[in-house]
């Protein structure tokens, strides 16, 4: 589904990612993992094309989106729940959501993605006219959630989804990661907590200092004394 190969990310004059390759097959849970500072972030980003690339391409169902704007990316079938949420606070949860479907084909499926959306997380449906400013750190992280499942993606990138939430809460985050693999939809999951990212995923990549130093099996990278080293500090 997604094929990324050879790809370099600069700030400035400062490269971020150097030549880095990975895939994600279909409805797949795909984590990557590293140290802070590693340049995770920086490669959810380009595959969003919210950050250029300088070298390097990116394929999302043999169709090449390298240099595509982040909306158009999308429009190929890639959503973002980005780091710390980014919500439009003066909206309401319905108008929050609303903008994830601002694509013709999400646009075409607005009810139905709808109706999805709101059986996954229930409590939406009878709060959709309340400011998104006014929820719990955990709620506005499902509506963001919910507004990337409004573009009916192929695949879903999350960056950092439990970031500062309560552990009921992340422990909520994951179950709902699991149920859109069961339903087709592809994850590339960037997460703080290691461990809970590696038990979902069928495969994982390291990433230190801009490069992909280890990939292999979610749980087969769980026992391994360099994601110990590398991320957990042990």
């Amino acid at each position: 589904m997604l094929e990324v190969t050879g790809l370099d990310v600069y700030y400035g004059d400062a490269q971020a990612l150097w030549e880095v390759s990975m895939h994600i097959g279909e409805a797949e849970v795909v984590s990557v993992v590293g140290p802070n500072g590693a340049g995770k972030s920086t490669l959810v980003n380009a595959v969003m094309g919210i950050q250029p690339a300088r070298q390097g391409r990116i394929v999302m169902d043999d169709v090449d989106i390298t240099g595509v704007p982040g909306h158009r990316t999308c429009r190929a079938g890639v959503a973002i729940v980005p780091e710390g949420r980014r919500l439009f606070p003066a909206l309401t949860v319905g108008d929050n959501l609303d903008l994830g479907a601002f694509n013709k084909r999400a646009r075409q499926h607005h009810a139905e993605s709808l109706e999805w959306v709101y059986a996954l997380f229930p409590w939406m449906a009878e709060r959709q006219t309340q400011h998104a400013g006014s929820l719990s750190g955990g709620e506005q992280q499902m509506v963001a959630i919910g507004r990337a499942l409004m573009a009916r993606p192929r695949l879903l990138l999350m960056d950092e989804p439990s970031l500062g939430l309560a552990p009921l809460i992340v422990d909520e985050v994951f179950e709902v990661i699991e149920t859109v693999r069961a339903e087709g939809v592809g994850v590339l999951l960037v997460e703080q907590n290691v461990q809970r990212a590696l038990d979902i995923s069928s495969r994982a990549y390291l990433l230190s200092e801009g490069r992909i130093v280890m990939e292999g099996p979610g749980q087969e990278l769980a026992e391994s004394p360099e994601i110990r080293r590398a991320v957990l500090g042990v």
